[in-house]
C-alpha cells in the first residue's frame, strides 16, 4: 500500500511530539517516551523492550506543564520491542480538552481539528 493511500484512509493525523510519560498498569509504573499521538492514540518508546500484557488496560499520563496533564486510558494495538503503539480507551473531558489543544497547536488548522473530531466521534 502506498503512504499516499494509506494516508487517504488515516482519520487522525498523527504528529511527532517526543515528550516525556509514565505509562501505569495493574503491577508497574513505567517510564516511556512518546513519540507521536493523536486524538485515537499513541506510539511510545521504551528503554528495554515491552513486556506488558496485550490484554490489559494502561494509563498514558502526559505531563505538558507542572499543572497540565493528559491521563488516557489505552490499550495495545500494534508493536513489538521498544517501540509500541496503543489506542485511546477512555479519556477525561478535562485531558480531552487538554489534548485537543496539543493537537490543535501542532496540526495548525482547526478545520483539520474539526475534521479528527468528527472522525473520533464516529468510531
Amino acid at each position: 500500500m502506498s503512504d499516499e493511500t494509506l494516508e487517504e484512509k488515516r482519520r487522525f493525523q498523527r504528529f511527532f511530539y517526543k515528550a516525556k510519560a509514565i505509562l501505569v498498569g495493574d503491577e508497574s509504573t513505567v517510564p516511556c517516551r512518546i513519540i507521536d499521538i493523536c486524538m485515537n492514540g499513541c506510539l511510545l518508546e521504551f528503554d528495554q523492550p515491552w513486556l506488558g500484557s496485550t490484554d490489559n488496560q494502561y494509563t498514558l499520563i502526559l505531563g505538558l506543564s507542572d499543572e497540565i496533564f493528559i491521563n488516557m486510558k489505552i490499550l495495545f494495538a500494534h508493536g513489538q520491542g521498544e517501540q509500541i503503539g496503543f489506542k485511546c480507551d477512555q479519556i477525561d473531558i478535562d485531558s480531552m480538552t487538554n489534548l485537543r489543544r496539543l493537537v490543535e497547536l501542532n496540526l495548525g488548522d482547526s478545520a483539520m481539528l474539526e475534521r479528527e473530531l468528527a472522525a473520533l466521534g464516529s468510531i
